[in-house]
């Protein structure tokens, strides 16, 4: 029975790519010299954590790289954006988390919206992955047309496409 893979998940390579890069643009722009404007990325956790001297410093690191994510073809879509900590004197730092699969709640909707569609499939939850499967190629790829329609604040990819 043909099938695919709904799933979420960021190319980490090149998040890792983004950040170096940003922080080698932070470190060398002309209003950010001299301050302890930096980019760091947290390999285990998947965090990114930005640090700056005021909440105008992170802004503006936050949009460095958030473009160069952009031009990286990173959908800004997988940062979770965290709050805005004091770390001691004016220096400032925010944590941002890169999500990796498809939460419970996601994936129900997923699931309720190919149910909803009456098209002759079957969706299950997968851990953080939705499978779908159904008898026509056909009605596999509307239903992609479809998850791309109608989920749009979540990155999908579509992959494991089986015949």
């Amino acid at each position: 029975m043909p099938s695919f893979d709904t799933v979420s998940e960021a190319n980490m390579e090149e998040v890792k790519n983004a950040v170096v890069q940003s922080n080698k643009v932070v470190t060398n722009r002309f209003d950010l010299k001299g301050t302890s404007a930096k980019v760091e990325l947290k390999d285990k956790e998947r965090e990114i954590i930005i640090y700056g001297d005021s909440e105008f410093h992170l802004e503006q690191i936050i949009i460095e790289v958030t473009q160069t994510m952009g031009k990286r073809k990173v959908d800004v879509r997988f940062l979770d954006m965290g709050k805005v900590e004091k770390i001691g004197g004016d220096k400032v730092k925010q944590v941002i988390k890169v999500k990796n699969g498809i939460e419970t709640e996601d994936a129900k909707k997923i699931v309720k919206a190919i149910k909803d569609s009456k098209m002759k499939l079957q969706a299950s939850i997968q851990g953080d992955a939705v499978r779908v499967q159904g008898a026509k190629r056909d009605d596999l790829q509307a239903a992609m047309a479809l998850l791309r329609k109608e989920i749009k604040d979540l990155p999908l990819e579509f992959n494991n496409f089986r015949d």
